[in-house]
């Protein structure tokens, strides 16, 4: 989640030793728009979409940051509009405060994913605590994990915690958004925290890179990285980065993009399926460039373009 007024850079105190992420060794290649999509929430308050995941039935998921729930997208064979419509009892407020034990002030729910069971998860970025829904039991669970080996790289701030899931190849990959960027991987059987790793673009310098979500394609980690208008196509194994995809001509246009008064991007949802990006945008309650009153989010469909192969891997890294 983007905050209006934060600092973009490193505060005084926070985590993270020096570490420069790997980067790309080929120049980012851009990705094509072919549709826009405005979402209309079900109420008139406030939507902040973050987080995307496509189901397997081609169904599109996300969540509000502002409240529990989780939302289909509906409507997209019906025009340019589509509809935002709450599941029923999924991650409901309630079932969350009973998971943890705790009856908590809010929630700011970020990321999405599903493992091979059919079971939905979902993350915190208030309490970096991990739920997960089963749908065969009604039950809503948080499942312990012992952040202790990746304390190092996680800053106090909780508007820069977790922000973004994905499941694959039996671990559950989980992105620390800033302050300072960081994927965490943990083990599907025991919670534990098995290694950690930063990614970057191959035009960004610095140590620090904003994660706002994850999404697991064929056998790849694809990273959404809010702050460089792009996505990298990540070798899960060993953190290398074998494509980078730009986005940032399309956010730009004033036919897609909004009057965005930060340095960094607005989108916050990542969705890919064969050769198509689904990129979700957070506006922040900001209206669109071409309608500045429409303070709805929206959906793009992308084309991602053949990347250029034979990178070699890298040896894993520790946590």
């Amino acid at each position: 989640m983007v905050v209006l007024g934060m600092l973009l850079r490193l505060p005084l105190g926070a985590a993270g030793p020096m570490e420069l992420p790997d980067r790309s060794k080929a120049p980012t290649q851009s990705l094509k728009w072919e549709r826009t999509w405005t979402l209309t929430p079900p109420n008139a308050s406030r939507f902040d979409a973050s987080a995307l995941l496509r189901l397997n039935d081609g169904c599109l998921l996300t969540v509000n940051d502002k409240q529990a729930g989780v939302y289909r997208i509906e409507g997209l064979d019906e025009g340019s509009l589509a509809r935002l419509t709450l599941v029923p009892g999924v991650f409901t407020k309630a079932a969350l405060d009973a998971a943890s034990g705790r009856i908590a002030p809010a929630y700011d729910l970020e990321g999405l994913a599903v493992d091979d069971q059919g079971r939905w998860y979902v993350c915190d970025e208030i309490s970096r605590n991990l739920f997960r829904f089963d749908h065969r039991t009604g039950k809503t669970e948080m499942l312990a994990t012992d952040w202790s080996p990746v304390r190092k790289w996680l800053s106090e701030d909780g508007n820069a915690s977790w922000e973004g899931l994905a499941i694959g190849g039996g671990s559950l990959f989980v992105a620390n958004e800033r302050n300072v960027g960081r994927i965490v991987v943990v083990s599907l059987s025991t919670w534990k925290v098995l290694r950690s790793f930063s990614v970057s673009p191959p035009d960004r310098p610095a140590r620090d890179v904003h994660y706002s979500d994850l999404c697991w394609n064929a056998d790849r980690l694809w990273v959404l990285c809010r702050e460089s208008q792009c996505i990298l196509k990540v070798e899960p194994d060993t953190g290398r980065v074998e494509a980078a995809f730009g986005y940032s001509a399309i956010e730009r246009d004033p036919k897609h993009g909004y009057l965005n008064p930060l340095p960094v991007g607005f989108v916050e949802g990542l969705a890919i399926e064969g050769d198509t990006a689904w990129l979700l945008v957070d506006n922040n309650g900001i209206g669109r460039i071409s309608d500045p009153k429409d303070l709805r989010p929206t959906l793009w469909r992308c084309r991602v373009p053949q990347e250029s192969r034979g990178i070699k891997p890298r040896p894993s890294t520790d946590p």
